[in-house]
């Protein structure tokens, strides 16, 4: 799942994206209201991880922003451990709370319960993607081919995932780096066409028909062809 993470605090955001991406999901990082504010309604999210003090504009300003526009789900962090805080955050359209200090056990716990319920979770609530007779639940982080799991690592299923989520798309070389990866893609490294090479051993060549493809100088989809 891709998850922004809204916070000023240099050292908690880096933290709370260190654990997150060890969990398996692609993290965006913005220090700011305004960056934040931006990226939570342009961008493709399936969490928003919201902190309520930051400068240019407070959490709850970037709160209601995003829910003008769509109902992504806010779990909202904050060092204010007040009721009457807790209560203007929820009513304000946030979907649950956390104080300041937190364990990050407990953080994850509430990142995994935000995902399996509402509008974030809609592309896992359809249970699971398929293509062909590849089956995939984004939940459980599992994929099968013709009914045989497969064993992907967690970076090969993020790969997997995008790639079935625009399946039919052609995505490019940067994209993919900057989506699974969360890095500037550069020409000099190999990393996406190693991952994909071993996602397609794992995936498309013990079987039939074959759903993932090379584009000439535009990048990989994943359909089935003809």
């Amino acid at each position: 799942m891709r998850i922004l993470v809204i916070e000023d605090e240099a050292k908690l955001a880096d933290y709370v994206k260190r654990g997150l991406t060890e969990a398996g999901h692609t993290v965006d990082v913005a220090r700011d209201g305004i960056e934040g504010r931006y990226l939570a309604l342009e961008g493709d999210y399936q969490l928003v991880v919201l902190d309520i003090m930051l400068p240019g504009i407070d959490g709850f300003g970037v709160l209601s922003a995003l829910r003008q526009r769509h109902g992504t789900p806010v779990l909202m962090l904050t060092a204010r451990d007040r009721v009457e805080d807790r209560v203007q955050g929820l009513e304000a359209g946030a979907d649950d709370y956390l104080v300041k200090p937190f364990a990050f056990s407990e953080l994850l716990a509430r990142v995994g319960a935000l995902l399996r319920r509402g509008p974030a979770a809609s592309e896992a609530a359809t249970a699971r993607m398929a293509v062909s007779d590849l089956e995939m639940d984004l939940l459980s982080r599992k994929a099968w081919r013709a009914g045989q799991r497969l064993d992907l690592t967690a970076k090969e299923f993020s790969l997997l995932a995008l790639l079935a989520r625009r399946k039919g798309q052609i995505l490019s070389r940067t994209t993919i780096a900057e989506q699974v990866w969360d890095m500037n893609f550069d020409s000099d490294t190999n990393v996406v066409e190693v991952a994909v090479r071993r996602l397609r051993s794992k995936m498309d060549d013990p079987f039939k028909p074959k759903l993932l493809h090379n584009v000439r100088g535009m990048g990989y989809v994943l359909e089935e062809r003809a």
